[in-house]
């Protein structure tokens, strides 16, 4: 099959969008004569990985508007205007080029939001939307607890979707997907009531072999404290916050909280430290190289993810990875990934039932370490089973040959 691929954010070697991009590209060549659509700026670094680990069936076509081809990082409304411009372009790039390949399926890769379009969806093939999201949202009641430069940016980013979703582009999008996939059950509901007909939950997020077999290396430590972790940006919405008060009321005595991440939440979250009397037990290791991350999350006993609306949440996955449990809040991206046998979910109904609730979990699995174990060994299980780039990479080309077989039945 010739499959034409849509991946704005496509580099190797990297996570987030752009490792999404990547893999999928890398997937889709096992099994099919792939193009693939990026932005000029990531040229560079595909070629050279391409150059060491050449991989046939695959074709990349470089472009972007006006000859533009910055990162635009720290940029964002610049990055979403080219974002969009970028997507105008794709279509009359794909329009040419389908008279001399005639395409048989196109994918949507990324940017993973479902309040953009993608102008692909135009083409006469048989078009798969996804996965995407951004339909996560943090629940109101935990609004007070932000910041005013918090309330602001969740007021501006509620906004942004809801003028998204009403692009007449977005809406065409969703109508003329054959399969629309979302990340989590906050973008599904979106998908269905901008119409589109076919809805799936499907993650993004996805880990090669070898990323697995790394993770897998990190035996689980013996010994007292059990250290609590939390990865990521210090934002607002990331919850660490919820994570903090809810240590400080367990109150534990033989235990640590590592947090690793900087951001703009930093200050005030020591100081939180401070007020509850427990600074002396958490440490704050800020911002760290991928190794380093990696070696302390194999130094931990459990992965603490109170984050309020993630739409993929790599680090729950790459925890259960290590072969630790992961106690999160049953919200967006997270809750997709955890079972009741790789760690807790906790409701997000108002802050202070959800600290409750996250001290309680904490208590247990302190308390607990066969319990710890049981849901490690779980967790590797499950990233092996669904989030295998490998697994994900079939199921990926058995929608696509499901898609042209249906084409040829209504033909």
């Amino acid at each position: 099959m010739k499959i034409l691929l849509s991946a704005f954010a496509c580099e190797p070697n990297l996570g987030s969008e752009e490792g999404v991009g990547w893999n999928t590209v890398l997937q889709a060549a096992k099994y099919h004569e792939t193009w693939v659509f990026t932005r000029t700026f990531c040229r560079s670094f595909i070629e050279a990985e391409l150059a060491d680990n050449p991989v046939p069936n695959l074709h990349f076509v470089y472009f972007d508007p006006f000859g533009w081809s910055e990162d635009w990082k720290g940029k964002q409304g610049l990055l979403q205007l080219h974002y969009y411009l970028w997507q105008i372009w794709a279509y009359f790039t794909a329009r040419k080029l389908n008279r001399e390949i005639g395409f048989d399926v196109i994918h949507h890769v990324t940017y993973v939001k479902h309040w953009s379009p993608s102008f692909l969806a135009l083409m006469p093939q048989p078009f798969i939307w996804g996965p995407v999201g951004g339909a996560e949202a943090a629940p109101k009641p935990f609004w007070k607890d932000f910041s005013r430069r918090g309330k602001i940016y969740e007021t501006l980013r509620e906004l942004a979707q809801a003028v998204g979703e009403r692009d007449p582009f977005v809406g065409l999008t969703a109508r003329r997907s054959a399969i629309a996939l979302a990340t989590t059950e906050e973008t599904a509901a979106r998908l269905r009531w901008l119409k589109a007909k076919n809805v799936q939950i499907f993650s993004q997020v996805g880990l090669s072999q070898s990323e697995i077999k790394i993770l897998e290396q990190y035996q689980a430590p013996l010994s007292n404290p059990v250290r609590f972790l939390s990865v990521g940006r210090l934002l607002h919405w990331k919850g660490v916050h919820l994570g903090i008060r809810a240590f400080a009321l367990a109150k534990l005595k033989q235990a640590e909280y590592w947090i690793v991440g900087d951001g703009p939440e930093r200050q005030g979250l020591e100081a939180l430290a401070a007020e509850l009397g427990i600074a002396d037990r958490i440490i704050f290791w800020g911002s760290l190289p991928r190794t380093s991350t990696l070696s302390k999350m194999g130094e931990s006993h459990v992965l603490l993810h109170p984050s309020l609306h993630d739409s993929g949440g790599f680090v729950c996955t790459e925890m259960m990875g290590v072969g630790r449990p992961v106690i999160c809040l049953d919200l967006g991206g997270p809750t997709t990934q955890v079972t009741e046998e790789t760690g807790i979910k906790v409701p997000a109904i108002d802050p202070h039932s959800a600290v409750q609730g996250l001290a309680e979990a904490i208590a247990r699995l302190a308390d607990d370490p066969e319990l710890r174990s049981r849901m490690g060994e779980a967790g590797k299980k499950r990233v092996r089973e669904v989030y295998d780039w490998d697994v994900k990479g079939k199921f990926f080309a058995q929608l696509c040959e499901d898609l042209l077989t249906q084409q040829k039945d209504k033909a």
